[in-house]
């Protein structure tokens, strides 16, 4: 199963209308971002986002809709931080933490299309040699089949540890979402995460 199958249409959250923004210049940044989501102008939404959280950086719904706007942007490991930051803010909300394990996936996948490097510390970089051409409906257990040689062991370790993250993230948005429609989907998903986790031990060994 694809990845892709499991996005769920990802919603910025209005925050016009929460009692807690008494600043309106933090209400003005956030309606502009919404407008230039609705445009698909991601990097705009993403400097209103910014500048909105530099002005308050307590709002769940800001760095949410950051993360959401960063996702959208393709810049999934800026995303990664503003996820786990809205989830610090807001811990019962549970799509972000399914929005933070597709992010990781998403990391994952551009590190075995070559994309995104990984160093010795475990920092992650923008590959000057991108992929382009790396065929991007692959499901990522096909990229780890395909192309698993292409990475380091750093990256490898990084890949391992992204992986295990992101299945314990799925499984928060299973036991905080109430009514989740796609519970058999995600389930699925773990087991597939857990699986590459164990052939990648198995390797290594």
């Amino acid at each position: 199963m694809k990845k892709a199958l499991l996005l769920v249409c990802i919603l910025a959250i209005s925050v016009a209308t929460t009692a807690c923004i008494n600043n309106l210049a933090v209400q003005e940044l956030n309606n502009k971002a919404a407008a230039f989501m609705e445009k698909e102008n991601y990097p705009e939404a993403i400097e209103r986002l910014k500048s909105s959280i530099d002005l308050d950086d307590s709002l769940f719904e800001s760095h949410y809709n950051l993360a959401i706007a960063y996702t959208k942007n393709n810049d999934y490991v800026n995303a990664v931080n503003s996820y786990r930051r809205a989830i610090e803010l807001n811990p019962d909300f549970a799509d972000a933490y399914y929005s933070l394990a597709v992010a990781e996936e998403d990391i994952i996948t551009d590190i075995y299309s070559g994309n995104l490097n990984v160093d010795e510390a475990g920092n992650i970089t923008k590959s000057e040699d991108s992929n382009q051409d790396a065929e991007v409906n692959s499901s990522e257990e096909e990229f780890v089949s395909k192309d698993e040689y292409k990475i380091d062991d750093n990256a490898k370790a990084y890949v391992n540890e992204m992986t295990a993250d992101a299945i314990k993230n799925y499984e928060t948005y299973l036991e905080k979402g109430n009514a989740v429609s796609d519970r058999s989907e995600v389930e699925a998903r773990i087991k597939e995460l857990k699986a590459n986790i164990e052939q990648s031990q198995q390797a290594a060994e």
